[in-house]
């Protein structure tokens, strides 16, 4: 089965509600075929739970992240996903110059952007159907195809007020709804594919 990780620094603020927000969307796409999505934190608080800001920020938005618990990134669980999701640039990075992982790690707003500069996505590939798409993107990284950005990343609000962490929140699922897009095609796509027409 196909996976996707998602990494931040703590795994307890930015990637809980990626996780989230990401898996929901692919299991509303997919339903039980749904590629599996995991998190971890670069320097991870192994056991922690998420914050309890970002569980509210998350819970507002229909996804619950109460029983997230944080872990510490290892080269064998990043070695295990087809795609490295990273909320920063710093984690791609450490994902590329640490572990050799490069060609499958990107910033969320990275990946959205390239995806959306590689011919639609074809619905019917299904679930698996992303890692050729990665694999694409990563090509036309190389090429330079999409245009270089200085806002990849996004900010971390540990230590802010649920009003930042409801910002965010926003933010990650608005970009993680249009991976999805990039990475499968549209929804209008796979509902064609699925009332065979």
């Amino acid at each position: 089965m196909t996976s996707i990780l998602v990494v931040c620094t703590g795994n307890i603020c930015r990637s809980p509600m990626a996780e989230g927000f990401l898996r929901d969307a692919l299991q509303r796409r997919f339903g039980e075929a749904a590629p599996m999505v995991s998190s971890a934190g670069t320097h991870g608080w192994e056991g922690a739970h998420a914050t309890r800001e970002g569980i509210e920020a998350a819970a507002e938005l229909g996804v619950d992240t109460s029983q997230h618990r944080g872990r510490r990134l290892t080269r064998t669980i990043a070695v295990e996903a087809d795609l490295l999701l990273c909320m920063a640039s710093d984690h791609r990075d450490a994902l590329r110059d640490g572990f050799g992982l490069g060609e499958r790690a990107f910033t969320l707003k990275e990946l959205v952007r390239l995806a959306e500069t590689l011919p639609p996505a074809d619905a019917a590939a299904g679930p698996d159907g992303f890692v050729d798409r990665v694999t694409a993107a990563d090509v036309a990284r190389r090429r330079g195809g999409a245009q270089p950005s200085f806002d990849d990343d996004i900010a971390d609000p540990l230590g802010q007020p649920l009003q930042a962490y409801r910002g965010i929140a926003w933010e990650i699922q608005s970009w993680t709804d249009r991976l999805v897009d990039g990475l499968f095609g549209s929804d209008a796509g796979a509902d064609a594919v699925a009332e065979g027409r």
